[in-house]
């Protein structure tokens, strides 16, 4: 791959961990989505109806402000855009993400970190709300994987 730039949303770090572990097998740039207010455990209770996270979840119109984007995409031809799974979903924060960005001509490969939901829910969601966009098929990571697996995938993207 060339001139990748790997982008991640993480809540409780394995997100992130998983990103940094990508970027480092493609020797790619690395670039956190952060929430202009940043999430608290309180937040992130899914077992809350009431909670951030849960409200934001249930409205797919939800767009959480994003502390800033990438201003340097025309150094990039792929763009791996990682998250946890919420609610069987991307997180709206990721719908914020894309819609700050130009992303035509871009080719864009979602990664998603989850204890046991797949990524094909995350990808169709992703395909629908943004049909004219160039996706390729992710992967779903625990954040147990070892930097040879994440290397053996990227290796399959090439």
């Amino acid at each position: 791959m060339s001139r990748v730039l790997v982008t991640y949303f993480s809540a409780s770090g394995v997100t992130k961990n998983v990103a940094q572990n990508i970027a480092d097998s493609i020797e790619g740039d690395l670039f956190e989505i952060k929430a202009k207010e940043p999430y608290t455990s309180q937040d992130l209770n899914w077992n809350d109806k009431n909670s951030r996270s849960s409200i934001e979840m249930k409205d797919k119109s939800s767009r959480p402000e994003i502390e800033e984007t990438v201003n340097n995409l025309d150094n990039y031809d792929t763009i791996l855009i990682g998250f946890p799974v919420w609610w069987y979903t991307a997180p709206t924060i990721i719908n914020t993400f894309i819609e700050s960005l130009d992303l035509f001509g871009k080719t864009l490969i979602p990664f998603c970190t989850s204890g046991g939901t797949g990524i094909s829910g995350c990808e169709r969601d992703l395909i629908n709300e943004y049909p004219n966009y160039n996706w390729k098929g992710g992967k779903r990571f625990t954040g147990n994987e070892s930097k040879e697996f994440i290397k053996n995938w990227i290796g399959g993207l090439k």
